[in-house]
């Protein structure tokens, strides 16, 4: 059976308890009713009762038998999420296009819908996220009706609570209310999220996060970001700021960052920054394609510039390590396709400054493409469903 109202019902008003085993069997399905309780520390009873409901509106299910590795016995009925019981919509803001996926609870995608953007004015991004959601309904065909939630993420300050768009220095936005806007035009709940943020929650409940107490995410690319993952949960910030390593102030002052503040990370180390340098030492505009080109040809200005923009994300990434103590960082984002050019100087620069033991955490790349991106913001409007009743 699969009522799609009634799962949303339930999940809306799910009871602590509740909400935790549906999200146990979510991200660590095929599961046994027996792991759920020593995972939450639950009654075997609290857990039956817990998934009883979500058995009868189709969100799990039990069917699947798996042998108990050679045990006599009948064959242990793990718990598994029904994938398409319910649908969602993840959509990714850049300065030049917006990503859109629907996708299943599992965050698989059934469907992608891209669009270029003329401008980043607050309208014309709404425009584009309204056809985009269009589009993407319309290819869900008879899973439309299983839609449930609808997530955005773009770079910057994002106060996810209200869905304010605090400061966006690549879109060059302020105290935007985006939520409000895109609730307004789809006629449902839109969740507005910082984008490394939702990229964390993506992995953190379906990608290398699953199992992992402590990891942090580390993007590079039109700027850098980080996503925290501790004990458990990825952190928001009591303001909805965590992990901003793109601003910490690890740089010489007389580098002008975008978000208008001074020796910020960013403001060496994102691609417009390399961009800007390695054009203004040669005399005229490169595109990073061209730059990216020359530091293999070992262009010294190019080179000097990537070496340069290493050691301070390095820095900044064993700054991250020294106050969280993370066992993995993944480095993500669009500039990993050229992580040669980063790797050296940003992993002697981590180890000159982690501290003690904390040079022990390992530095892994993930290519993200724009699409894991808009996953994120799916796995995001889930996640919010899944804790609403809790």
């Amino acid at each position: 059976m699969h009522d799609a109202a009634a799962a949303i019902a339930l999940l809306e008003g799910a009871s602590a308890a509740a909400a935790d085993v549906f999200r146990a069997i979510l991200t660590r399905g095929p599961i046994s009713r027996i792991d759920i309780a020593r995972l939450l520390g639950l009654s075997q009873a609290a857990v039956t009762k817990a998934v009883g409901p979500l058995l009868e509106v189709g969100l799990v299910s039990d069917e699947l038998s798996l042998p108990r590795d050679g045990q006599p016995g009948r064959p242990a009925n793990p718990l598994m999420v029904v994938a398409d019981a319910l649908v969602s919509i993840g959509v990714k803001v850049n300065a030049d296009e917006i990503v859109g996926v629907a996708t299943d609870l599992t965050t698989s995608v059934l469907a992608v819908d891209r669009r270029p953007l003329k401008t980043t004015s607050v309208s014309s991004v709404a425009d584009a996220i309204e056809a985009c959601t269009a589009t993407l309904v319309d290819a869900l065909g008879p899973l439309a009706p299983r839609l449930c939630a609808v997530g955005v993420s773009v770079s910057g300050d994002v106060d996810t609570h209200r869905g304010v768009v605090r400061e966006s220095a690549i879109m060059g936005w302020t105290d935007v209310p985006l939520a409000t806007i895109l609730t307004d035009r789809l006629g449902r709940d839109v969740l507005v999220e910082n984008d490394v943020r939702a990229l964390t929650v993506g992995e953190h409940w379906f990608g290398v996060g699953v199992g992992t107490d402590l990891f942090a995410i580390v993007t590079i690319g039109r700027g850098i970001g980080s996503g925290l993952h501790i004990n458990g949960d990825v952190v928001e910030g009591a303001y909805g700021v965590a992990g901003e390593i793109g601003h910490l102030p690890l740089t010489s002052p007389e580098h002008l960052c975008p978000c208008g503040r001074r020796g910020c990370v960013e403001a060496v180390a994102a691609t417009p920054a390399i961009v800007a340098a390695v054009s203004r030492g040669h005399g005229h505009d490169l595109t990073i394609g061209e730059i990216v080109e020359l530091a293999h040809e070992r262009d010294p200005i190019a080179v000097h510039t990537f070496e340069h923009a290493a050691t301070v994300i390095g820095t900044a990434i064993a700054t991250l390590v020294n106050l969280t103590g993370p066992q993995l960082v993944i480095i993500g984002g669009e500039a990993v396709s050229n992580f040669d050019l980063f790797e050296t100087h940003l992993r002697a620069a981590f180890e000159e400054h982690a501290f003690g033991a904390a040079g022990r955490c390992e530095i892994v790349t993930r290519p993200h493409t724009f699409e894991d991106w808009a996953r994120g913001a799916a796995a995001s409007a889930i996640r919010r469903l899944a804790e609403k009743g809790a």
